[in-house]
């Protein structure tokens, strides 16, 4: 541990061995505006002296809600090396959570930015919380980014964090109820941001691109916190409108993403070449077939990516299938807020083993509790939710080892599937107890299907509600109908009795972020779906699939 350096000190030190070279690429109106090593230290040191002359002290909570910008980095930094603790909050978070992170938390301040619908978070934040404005329209502010450049002079001649110092409070994204706020600190944080760089093997020569949000610790260790220790630089995306063309400007060297994205990227390639059985065609004739893998990938802006990623949540192997067949080989990989998301991966990429999360990293232990649950053992470990003693209390076993609350199976070789939540798992009217994570990924072997949840507490039989794939949207409501209800037939045969689909529903409403039906983080959130359905669907029967507005 002594031996790893943390943010601040790779900052001075990328500035000192190549200060002139590009670090941070943010498109503004189409055009990248580029940052040195040595401009970004400049500002940090900058940032970092305002929060003094502000009078906020070494150990305040400073929150950071702003999508993914060059500032956020800078900012980050800043708060890194005045001795702050970080608050980051989804950019696309609602009122109640961000009310209820910055009392939480007990923010002093907050630096807001890049945001959609800041008129509507406005009124989340106190009048007592200092607002610090990121250089982009958004809410009113006290102090304005180029004032803070020039509020004070910079802070500089302080001492580095120490591993053990509290780096940042990350919140879950509160699939199962209110968020937690996970403590990492510089030790578990930077360990695991070296661990990642060292695996993959970054490098100065690679390009990141950071667009998943900044607040999420996956992206916060994949692609700042490596590029901390890899000295590679990174480009943002300016919009959602912009975001191939921005893409396609950088040209990635590593891709990560999230199984909804990868599921739209695949719906827009089968579009463009005219279909499923026109883009197998094409793939089965040699010549064309390697024409039509390039295209796609530069079409994607991804003809230099290396490594594919996924993450954050389960991805269909149906999908990585898919994308293998395109020679796009996806390593997924398995983490949580509470172990810096860096535990598990399919890296190297293994096409055996395809729906797997892979095996542990180095200095990651792994072992199964007498029910099946996944514990897990690393220096990422945070050390604790903050101000939640009563969850703290049964986080770690008696080793050590973190209860996950996933159950996995785990073969000969290692390798890791995730077959449940323990949380997830409901009883029925009957009795008796369903796991629905196996019934889910089955359903999604059907290509029709884009979302789905099971549910069934205090009903006869679990339920399965869907929402449909574009491209089957679009198609007659029959001919889906007829396919999913194969589908059914095709499954209910390999499960207990008592865990057989009683129905498939079509849901009509898309499940959004904002809505409350998904996380910033694109999961499920199945206790807001158990509330919303179960009396509806209650007395469907049959093996039947329904449209929501046949019910």
């Amino acid at each position: 541990m002594t031996t790893i350096k943390t943010p601040v000190e790779l900052l001075d030190h990328w500035a000192e061995v190549q200060g002139d070279k590009v670090y941070l690429k943010q498109p503004i109106n189409g055009q990248f505006v580029e940052f040195t090593w040595q401009q970004v230290q400049t500002q940090v040191r900058q940032i970092a002296g305002a929060l003094r002359h502000l009078g906020l002290k070494p150990g305040d909570k400073v929150a950071l809600l702003s999508k993914n910008c060059a500032e956020w980095f800078i900012t980050d930094l800043a708060l890194m090396y005045g001795g702050y603790i970080s608050v980051p909050i989804y950019p696309t978070a609602n009122i109640d959570t961000i009310s209820y992170v910055l009392e939480h938390s007990q923010a002093k301040a907050i630096f807001v930015g890049k945001l959609d619908y800041w008129s509507e978070q406005d009124p989340a934040i106190r009048g007592d919380i200092l607002r610090l404005a990121l250089p982009y329209e958004t809410m009113p502010a006290q102090y304005q980014w180029q004032d803070l450049l020039t509020l004070s002079t910079p802070l500089v001649d302080i001492p580095y964090p120490s591993l053990d110092d509290i780096m940042t409070i990350i919140y879950t994204s509160g699939s199962t109820g209110k968020p937690k706020g996970a403590i990492q600190t510089f030790g578990s944080y930077c360990w695991t941001c070296q661990a990642a760089t060292k695996d993959i093997a970054i490098t100065q020569k690679d390009r990141l691109l950071s667009y998943l949000p900044l607040a999420h610790i996956t992206e916060r260790v994949a692609m700042e916190g490596t590029s901390f220790y890899s000295g590679t630089s990174v480009a943002f995306v300016e919009s959602l409108d912009s975001f191939v063309t921005d893409v396609q400007r950088a040209r990635p060297t590593i891709f990560f993403s999230v199984p909804r994205l990868w599921s739209l990227f695949q719906k827009n390639i089968i579009e463009k070449v005219g279909g499923y059985k026109k883009l197998n065609t094409l793939l089965g004739i040699p010549i064309i077939s390697s024409l039509v893998k390039r295209k796609i990938k530069k079409g994607l802006g991804l003809d230099k990516c290396r490594i594919f990623g996924s993450g954050s949540a389960p991805i269909p192997q149906a999908i990585l299938s898919w994308y293998y067949k395109i020679d796009i080989h996806i390593c997924e990989a398995w983490g949580m807020t509470e172990n810096c998301a860096y535990s598990i991966i399919n890296y190297p990429f293994n096409p055996h083993k395809l729906g797997s999360i892979g095996r542990p990293i180095e200095g990651c232990q792994i072992k199964q509790s007498d029910k099946g649950e996944l514990l897990v053992k690393s220096p990422g470990l945070m050390r604790g939710y903050y101000l939640n003693e009563e969850a703290n209390s049964a986080l770690f076993d008696e080793d050590g080892f973190f209860r996950t609350g996933d159950v996995c199976a785990v073969d000969d070789e290692g390798y890791v599937s995730i077959t449940g939540r323990v949380k997830d798992n409901f009883k029925t009217s009957k009795g008796k107890y369903v796991v629905p994570v196996p019934i889910e990924r089955k359903l999604a072997q059907d290509p029709h299907i884009e979302l789905l949840c099971v549910i069934g507490a205090g009903l006869p039989h679990p339920i399965a509600l869907v929402q449909l794939a574009e491209g089957a949207k679009l198609m007659p409501r029959d001919e889906v109908r007829t396919s999913l209800k194969q589908t059914i037939d095709d499954i209910n045969p390999t499960l207990e009795s008592h865990a057989t689909l009683d129905a498939l529903i079509v849901v009509t409403e898309p499940w959004t972020v904002e809505n409350d039906i998904l996380t910033p983080t694109l999961k499920i959130k199945r206790h807001v779906l158990e509330q919303k359905f179960t009396s509806t669907v209650d007395g469907t029967r049959g093996n039947v699939v329904k449209w929501e507005d046949e019910l």
